[in-house]
This record gives structure tokens, sequence and C-alpha cells, in this order.
């Protein structure tokens, strides 16, 4: 077997999960699952990317981008949901690939997972810092806005950013959070689900008699000549956009070593948290289009930061409070996010290192609270970079890049496996094989294509990083390397 295509048998990753004292804990149930999907998936991709979407690229019909990716992660689910059930162990795709397409394919998704929990959480992390500035704006307080911005961005009024502070702040309580403990975060990701659900209900519920029909005419603004920029291609960008919003529910996938029962709860944790937050999805954006004009949203307009906030004060009269409550929630709410992207990262390094691919340090325990402390210090201060000094929408792309690369590889390898091992055995299996993955690929694929040369480019280079630590450290420092 060639060193690049050398794999893992399943029956070995399961053997190693479960072995000795240096494991992680199995304290999440079904429902803490679908909890921690749906905690990860409402968020920042709600609250944020659905007006850059809108204003930038789809107007109204962002409801039909947000379709289009929660078609792309439907079919991705179904794959996801029949490795994480097969192969019950930490480090969702990078596990599965090293399984099924070999070592160097693993070390690139491995790789390539850093944007979207790493990146993500950075994203969040920025999203974070604009709705507590817009909060403390309704006491009459403000940030300084050198002091809640990248350099690279400047205000109306010329005022350069120099550091976000407030995102760094959420990020290093969070982390802090997660070395205490999975139960105990899982605890506190239950309470904000339950809040932040109920306030995505409420502002459907109360905003929809605000919807101005005006607002959704057209409802899929006329292409301006250049691809992305509104009508067909521009619903298609803003699929690749909103598609941020779906990220969440294969880091469930990553806790399945932390299931109790990871071949029930794996797929009810990943395809129950997707259904959930597909249905409030479509019925939020088509409210706050309908409330304010699409173009409120657009860079530099007065509705980019903050957008709920800015239209529900705007265009609700009489709903001040709904505003202030809904700021507040959507705090928590990011936390959630933060929290499950800094988890699921964290256990991705954790399956990297235990396979010899990084340093052990990302895969040493804590003596009592058994949480890969250590990773989570060192992940606080990567992503920390990226929260304090890089825009927030750069972030963002390159999160929802590297996430659908993820998810193609994802459906290949459900297509492989079910060829070089078809009888194993598979407590859940994806329909319809080879079709739904291979509809997962073409999808995923045209939301990549949407986000356009830029954010290829980003993932190119990212990708050429990550092939000089591999040849260099991870090929020597394999496990599979010293295996006979």
């Amino acid at each position: 077997m060639s060193v690049l295509s050398r794999r893992k048998s399943i029956p070995d990753l399961i053997k190693e999960s479960e072995a000795g004292e240096h494991t992680l804990k199995r304290t999440l149930g079904s429902m803490a699952l679908v909890a921690l999907g749906i905690g990860a998936i409402i968020g920042a991709g709600l609250f944020v990317r659905t007006a850059a979407a809108a204003g930038a690229h789809s107007g109204p019909a962002v409801v039909y981008s947000f379709l289009i990716a929660g078609l792309g992660c439907a079919f991705a689910g179904l794959c996801y949901t029949e490795f994480a059930a097969m192969i019950p162990v930490a480090g969702s795709a990078y596990t599965y690939t090293y399984a099924t397409l070999g070592e160097f394919l693993a070390w690139i998704i491995g790789w390539d997972l850093v944007l979207e929990y790493a990146l993500g959480a950075a994203t969040v992390g920025i999203a974070w810092s604009e709705y507590l500035n817009n909060l403390l704006q309704q006491f009459g307080y403000s940030i300084p806005y050198q002091y809640c911005h990248s350099p690279f961005q400047s205000s109306p009024d010329g005022i350069s950013g120099i550091i976000n502070i407030p995102a760094l702040g959420i990020l290093l309580s969070l982390s802090l959070i997660l070395m205490r403990g999975t139960q105990e975060s899982a605890f506190i990701n239950g309470i904000i689900v339950i809040v932040k659900v109920f306030i995505v209900i409420m502002f459907i519920a109360l905003g929809w008699k605000f919807i101005n029909p005006v607002n959704h005419v057209p409802f899929v603004p006329e292409n301006t000549g250049v691809f992305g920029d509104f009508g067909f291609s521009g619903i298609i960008k803003g699929a690749g956009i909103v598609f941020f919003a779906f990220i969440g529910f294969d880091a469930v996938s990553t806790a399945a070593q932390e299931a109790k029962d990871p071949q029930k709860g794996m797929p009810i944790g990943i395809l129950g948290s997707l259904v959930v937050c597909t249905i409030l999805y479509i019925a939020f954006s088509y409210t706050l289009t309908g409330i304010a004009n699409y173009k409120e949203f657009g860079v530099g307009a007065a509705g980019h930061e903050a957008s709920v906030a800015y239209a529900i004060q705007k265009y609700m009269p009489g709903y001040g409070w709904l505003s202030l409550f809904i700021t507040v929630a959507i705090l928590a709410g990011f936390s959630s996010v933060i929290l499950v992207m800094l988890l699921g990262q964290s256990r991705v390094f954790y399956s990297m290192s235990k396979d010899g691919l990084i340093p052990k340090i990302f895969s040493e325990l804590h003596p009592k609270y058994k949480t890969p402390y250590k990773s989570n210090m060192l992940l606080f201060l990567f992503v920390g970079v990226f929260a304090a000094f890089v825009p927030g929408d750069i972030v963002g792309d390159m999160t929802s890049i590297g996430t659908l690369f993820a998810f193609i590889l994802v459906c290949a390898g459900v297509i492989i496996m079910r060829k070089i091992d078809p009888h194993i055995a598979r407590p859940f299996k994806t329909p319809f094989v080879p079709l739904v993955p291979i509809l997962g690929i073409l999808v995923c694929a045209a939301m990549v294509y949407g986000l356009g040369i830029e954010n290829w480019m980003r993932l190119f280079v990212w990708l050429l990083i990550g092939f000089v630590i591999y040849f260099t450290y991870s090929i020597k420092n394999s496990k599979l390397n010293k295996k006979p």
C-alpha cells in the first residue's frame, strides 16, 4: 500500500477510541446532541450572514439561497450520518476520510476542517462583538471603533480599526469553559439553545405583520451584469454565503466519541438539528427581507452590522423591548456557536494528534476533567489572531469554502466505502447510493463555484501550507508509519 493511501481500519479506530484511561467521557444523550447541533447552527449565519447575502447578492431571493444550501447540507448530512453511526469516534470528516480515502487525503481534510471550526469560531466572535456594541448603544454607551474592529476596516468617519477586543474576550471565556468539561459545556449550551430558538420564533411571529410586500418586489433582483450581483448567479453566490448558517450539524459528529449511544444518537443529532434549523431559516429570511429592504443591508449601509436589531428598531415601532431582548439572546446564541466550534476543532486535533500527524500536546487530556485542555489553550491563541485582526466577511467566506470541500470528500467517501467494504455493519445507511452522494457533491461544488476565485485562491494557499506540514512532519511521525 502506498504511504499516501495507507488507511486505518474501522475496527482499529473503534478499539483505539475505547482503550485505556486516556479517552474521552461518553456523557451526551440524543437530545444533548440535537441541542449541540442547533447550538452550532443557529447563530452568526442566521443573524449576520442572512442580511449580508441579501444585501450584496440575492435580495429577497436569499430564501432560495437557503433552500439550495439546505439541500446540499441534507445530502451531505445523510452521508455524515452513515459514517458517524458506523465510526463512532472523535474526528468527524477527518476520521471518516482516514478509513476510506487514506492518510494523505485525511490530512488534507483535517487541515481543511481548521477553516470550518477554528475560523468559524473567529467569524462568530467578530459578530458577537458587533452585537455587543449594538447592545451598549441602546444604553447610551459605545466601544471605540478602533478597539472592536480589524486594522483592515475603517469607519465612515475615517477611523481605522486596531484590534477586536470583545471578540478576544468571548473566545477566552468559552475556551476556559471547554477546559472544564464537555458535559458542563453541553448543559450551558442546552440552556442557550432554548432561549435563542424561542427568540427566532418570536421574531418571525411578531415581525410577520410588519412585512411590507413592496420589499419583496422584485423577489429576484435583476443581475447587474456581474456574476453574483443578483439574478440567478446572485442566488448561487448567496447560497455559498448563507451556507455558513448551516455549519454546525456536522459538528455533532465530532462528539461521537462522547455520545452515550452513538449508533442511535448520531442520526438523531445530525438530521434532527438540520431539519429544525432549515425550517426556521426560510421563515426568518423571508421575514427579515420583508421588514426592511435588502438594499439597507448592503456593505456600508445603515443595516449592515447588527441587521436584525436595526430592522426592529427602525421598522417595528413599539417593539424596542424586542430589539433589546433579541440582542441579548443573539449574544447568548453566538456564544453557544463559538462553544461548539471550539469543541469540534479541539476534537479534530485530538484525533490527528492520536494518529501522530500533529504533536502529542493536542491529545493530552486533563487528569481530572478528561478534556484536551492544552489543545484548547493553543486553539484560543490561533483563533484569537483571526478574530482580533481579520474582517468578518473574509473569515466567514473562508469558513464556508473549507466546509464545502469537507462535505464533498465525505460524500465521495460513502461511495468509496460501499465499494471497498460493502459488508461492514452500518447502523444507518444513506439512501439511494450513489445518487444522494453525487447530488451532494454537485450542489456543494456549485456553492464553491459561487464563492468566487478569491476564496478559491485562499483555499489553495491554505492547502499548500498544509502540504508543507504533512511532508515535513506528519508523514514521518504517523503511527501508521511505525507499523510493520
